[in-house]
């Protein structure tokens, strides 16, 4: 028979661990946005952006995010105690300072989340100019958060 403590303490560590999750992919919808996008273009107003873009805009920037992790993790390790460069996916550029290993991991990346894009119903144009949308837009910002959170919830076992 269960004690008392676990009806307490298990919900808070869930609890927790969700805010925790939730934080993270916030975290990563920034980074996306500064760092891993593919045209960096900046434009004056784009099409609003349509509630079915919001959510596959969501979902692959769900999709992304373990791979991104473990390709920064990755990269980390092979360059050391090193400030990691903001890589661009669609500047080659960007990627100059890595070693070639580096480099092989961050291009694999971004060959890898465009491919997630795509799979996700976007273009990477329509992905990027929603990216750079986000930057100036609360209310954009708003409600893909609120699909992230919303996808996190269903996608949690039970």
């Amino acid at each position: 028979m269960p004690t008392i403590s676990k009806f307490f303490i298990r919900p808070k560590l869930q609890q927790k661990l969700s805010q925790s999750w939730r934080y993270g992919i916030f975290t990563t919808v920034g980074v996306v946005a500064t760092a891993l996008v593919w045209n960096t273009k900046v434009v004056a107003q784009i099409p609003p952006v349509s509630e079915n873009e919001v959510n596959s805009y969501a979902q692959a920037v769900l999709a992304m995010e373990p791979a991104r992790q473990k390709a920064f993790e990755e990269i980390k390790k092979l360059i050391g105690g090193r400030e990691i460069p903001k890589i661009v996916c669609s500047e080659a550029n960007s990627m100059n300072g890595l070693s070639s290993q580096a480099k092989d991991i961050a291009v694999n990346y971004c060959n890898r989340s465009q491919k997630i894009v795509e799979e996700n119903g976007l273009s990477s144009d329509r992905f990027n100019k929603i990216t750079l949308e986000i930057q100036s837009n609360n209310e954009l910002k708003r409600l893909i958060f609120n699909r992230l959170i919303y996808l996190q919830k269903v996608a949690e076992p039970r």
